[in-house]
């Protein structure tokens, strides 16, 4: 929630929608994918990539230099129904100016770009030996981060750079109008070329497709492994929920810095040369890289991923919150108690929160959920008051700290390494670099300052071996 938003107000519902129409969500993509590829349905493999070309998904000078130009329109394959068809056309179909109706909505809870995310299958697929070979770029460029990140960074960067001030050249994220039935995604500011879902699609292509060229697998199968199937599926964290660090390992921070310049200078040799890039000299490219990648990885990579009040499906804000005002010097760490178990997914994490909701509003008679966030054991942050509204957490220091909740019982045992990495070595530093807690805060377990057993035995072991722990 920025500053300028209050929880308050109730997200936007869309119009009601058919119940004709298929819900955006990759389970309506797997679908479709298993009529286009699988044999016994009269599909053949490597369909799905022709078909998102021909739709449109690689339009872009750099991902058709790499790619080759598109085929010709391509008309309704036998083994899909119109429905299908014409969602799969709706996503695919590549319009910069509006970019969320190329996503859906993931198991996992996040909303993904098809584009970039069949861009980087093709090219991966390509580079293992499955179709055309890919060219050699001039300047060296990995085809890869071409069509799926690189390239949408450098002109991002390159057009906020050129524009005013208020130009942004990432995010922002949005919200579903229903997350069982996903039809309307809005985004929650002003849009760059690289809203959250391209974002989260280009990093999605670049993990699944060095993985294909590898290891060339049918791309329904290869999917649904990585995202789980189902919103309410409860059989534990997806592959997809690690995507930060597993994009992290294969595209830090240096590499990223070297493909984006790489590419910029692929794209001035093209004739004609782009527009953008007519009078931007090596000194400019180099600057650009840089900060392309300084702030993409800062965002994307070495902070976790927040899933906004909107879609854990939160209620309003009741009354009027009060301003934080950060930096902030203390850290406060919370068990829920209850849910007792931890949330290994979107649909319980997401379950738990409202539960959460209800008690705090209307057993303990406060505004709203007491914590500023809280961890699932599914990879994810869940904002709560998040980081500018005063919690309700630990009480006579509300003012002064941020209340993190993590889901489960920790009395006995401990939270598993991932979610207490996901604490220790994400968050907290996430929060020191980007201003919102001091350097040197301090860290303490809700005991330490009020009459209760909260975070547990267990939890508040392990946490008194931590930087700021106090």
């Amino acid at each position: 929630v920025s500053p300028s938003v209050s929880p308050a107000v109730s997200p936007a519902v869309s119009p009601a929608v058919s119940p004709a129409l298929l819900p955006r969500h990759m389970d309506s993509v797997l679908d479709i994918l298993d009529a286009l590829e699988s044999p016994a349905r009269g599909g053949s493999p490597g369909t799905t990539a022709a078909l998102g070309r021909g739709l449109g998904v690689c339009s872009t000078l750099g991902c058709r230099a790499v790619l080759g130009e598109p085929p010709g329109t391509p008309e309704r394959p036998p083994t899909l129904t119109p429905g299908q068809w014409q969602l799969l056309t709706e996503l695919l179909r590549h319009d910069p100016a509006v970019p969320e109706l190329g996503a859906v909505l993931a198991p996992d809870g996040s909303t993904v770009a098809l584009g970039p995310l069949l861009a980087g299958i093709e090219a991966g697929l390509r580079s293992g030996g499955f179709g055309r070979p890919l060219p050699t770029l001039e300047p060296p460029a990995d085809p890869l981060l071409v069509v799926t990140i690189a390239e949408a960074l450098g002109t991002s960067f390159l057009l906020a750079e050129r524009g005013d001030n208020n130009v942004t050249a990432l995010g922002p994220g949005g919200c579903w109008d229903d997350v069982e039935n996903p039809q309307n995604y809005t985004l929650r500011g002003p849009r760059s070329p690289v809203p959250d879902p391209v974002a989260i699609g280009a990093m999605d292509g670049v993990v699944l497709g060095a993985q294909l060229a590898r290891e060339p697998l049918p791309v329904a199968e290869l999917l649904r492994g990585y995202y789980g199937s189902g919103n309410g599926s409860e059989a534990g964290r997806p592959p997809s929920s690690y995507r930060r660090r597993n994009f992290g390992a294969l595209a830090g921070r240096g590499r990223l810095e070297k493909e984006v310049a790489a590419v910029l200078g692929m794209l001035r040799t093209l004739s004609p040369t782009p527009e953008l890039l007519r009078d931007v000299g090596t000194q400019e490219v180099v600057a650009v890289a840089r900060r392309a990648a300084q702030e993409f990885s800062q965002r994307y990579v070495e902070c976790p991923a927040v899933v906004p009040r909107c879609l854990w499906g939160a209620r309003p804000y009741r009354g009027t919150p009060a301003l934080l005002q950060p930096p902030l010097g203390l850290v406060f760490l919370h068990h829920t108690l209850e849910p007792a178990q931890p949330c290994q997914t979107f649909g319980a994490c997401a379950r738990a929160m409202r539960e959460m909701q209800r008690f705090h509003q209307d057993t303990r008679g406060w505004d709203d959920i007491g914590y500023s966030f809280v961890v699932g054991s599914d990879g994810y942050l869940y904002e709560g008051r998040g980081w500018h509204w005063v919690g309700a957490h630990t009480k006579g220091y509300n003012t002064q700290g941020f209340g993190i909740g993590i889901v489960g019982n920790f009395t006995a045992v401990l939270p598993d390494r991932d979610t207490l990495a996901l604490v220790r070595d994400e968050l907290l530093p996430c929060a020191s670099r980007s201003g919102r807690v001091w350097p040197n805060f301090t860290l303490h377990g809700h005991r330490q300052l009020g009459h209760t057993d909260c975070p547990g035995n267990a939890l508040f072991q392990e946490i008194q071996s931590w930087p700021g722990f106090q």
